[in-house]
């Protein structure tokens, strides 16, 4: 069964004490408080950077909320462009993190006002990034938690599951939900998840607008950037 990471719950496995659940939470402030910057942009498989850092990179439907989400994550609110227009982000935008961590905003998938051959390069490169990139130690799956899992997203999923890639479904815009309601939609997806080899345990119930959750999901993703330089 799939957990849900909530403020009241510790961000990872081996964090059961509060004492470690509060280190683990201060480490991952004190990464996404570093310097970050745009880095490249590729819209082209011939694009893609060679950087030598751990990726996070950021999928979902069209206007699911990535860049929101990125703009939470490091407290910035113009870092990664955001739009109520879907498919705005045509390209895979990669953000560095401190020298220790690159995050990758994906162009959304699915439904998208732009013309259908840039949709299908922009798909193709995205779908070959995920499944062939050695830097990418997890993929944090999107969804909204008002309409739940789509067949898109299950497709999603499947390749990386037969790609052996691991991913982290994050549920957003939960603040528009009731409690009752985001229950029955955690509950879905979990039950759904159990059945996908390459899914991460653990669902990351946020809000960008209200923040919350956004402290628990920067201590996951901070296990996996590159170790903090000895002083």
């Amino acid at each position: 069964m799939a957990k849900n990471l909530e403020p009241s719950s510790p961000p990872g496995p081996d964090t059961g004490d509060e004492a470690a659940r509060q280190q683990a939470l201060e480490t991952g402030r004190l990464l996404f408080a570093k310097e970050c910057q745009f880095l490249t942009a590729a819209a082209q498989d011939g694009q893609l950077p060679d950087l030598g850092l751990p990726e996070i990179a950021f999928a979902g439907r069209s206007n699911v909320g990535k860049s929101s989400l990125v703009n939470a994550l490091t407290g910035r609110k113009t870092l990664a462009r955001t739009s109520h227009t879907p498919g705005r982000t045509q390209q895979l935008n990669f953000f560095g993190l401190g020298g220790r961590l690159v995050m990758v905003d994906l162009p959304g998938y699915g439904y998208a006002r732009a013309a259908k051959t840039d949709v299908k390069r922009w798909t193709g490169v995205t779908r070959n990034y995920l499944k062939g990139r050695t830097e990418l130690r997890r993929v944090c799956l999107l969804i909204d938690s008002r309409h739940g899992l789509k067949d898109n997203d299950r497709e999603i999923m499947a390749e990386l599951d037969v790609a052996a890639v691991s991913y982290q479904v994050v549920l957003t815009k939960t603040d528009k939900l009731k409690p009752t309601g985001l229950a029955t939609v955690l509950k879905a997806v979990e039950t759904e998840l159990a059945k996908h080899p390459a899914a991460h345990p653990e669902v990351a119930v946020t809000s960008s607008h209200k923040t919350k959750g956004i402290a628990e999901l920067r201590a996951a993703l901070a296990t996996l950037a590159e170790p903090a330089p000895e002083r």
